[in-house]
């Protein structure tokens, strides 16, 4: 059985994201999933960073990114991609980039899924040179991710994709 611990306070982010990565190795371990393990990754982020709201997967379905396992609010289920991006998670699908957006509302072109969201992470998911979707980190704080939450952001989801099958996606 896994069980989440919480990285001590005083710790820093570097360490509680290779801290984090450890238990997601452990929770990940002998599950090759992807609704499994995508629904475990989004629980466990979301149990264990602070000032979250929504955590969870897009992937992409055609010209859409339709929404996966998460944790949060009801959410938009789907968001366009080709021709023209919408929102984040659009725009980091389509330019195969992670964003970090301190504040959502000065966004062009943001969905608001949820209108407590202030600021959002998202980071592409690339398998074989091709993005097959994004996961999606909400927050309600202004400027909640800086450029530590993204490395160590990006380490997770590199884990997650190097122990998950996603041949069926």
């Amino acid at each position: 059985m896994f069980e989440a611990t919480a990285t001590s306070s005083s710790a820093s982010k570097i360490e509680f994201y290779s801290d984090l990565n450890k238990q997601l190795e452990g929770l990940l371990t002998g599950e090759r999933d992807v609704m499994a393990n995508t629904a475990n990754f989004s629980s466990l982020v979301y149990l264990m960073l602070s000032d979250l709201n929504w955590v969870g997967f897009y992937f992409l379905r055609g010209n859409d990114l339709v929404l996966g396992p998460f944790q949060g609010k009801p959410a938009c289920v789907r968001i366009p991609v080709m021709p023209a991006p919408r929102g984040v998670c659009g725009n980091a699908a389509f330019h195969r980039e992670t964003y970090v957006v301190k504040d959502v509302h000065d966004f062009p072109g943001h969905i608001a899924c949820d209108s407590a969201s202030n600021s959002e992470i998202v980071i592409p998911l690339i398998v074989d040179g091709k993005v097959i979707g994004v996961l999606d980190i909400d927050s309600p704080k202004l400027a909640r991710f800086d450029d530590e939450d993204r490395v160590g952001l990006e380490a997770l989801a590199m884990t997650l994709l190097a122990m998950t099958d996603f041949s069926t996606t």
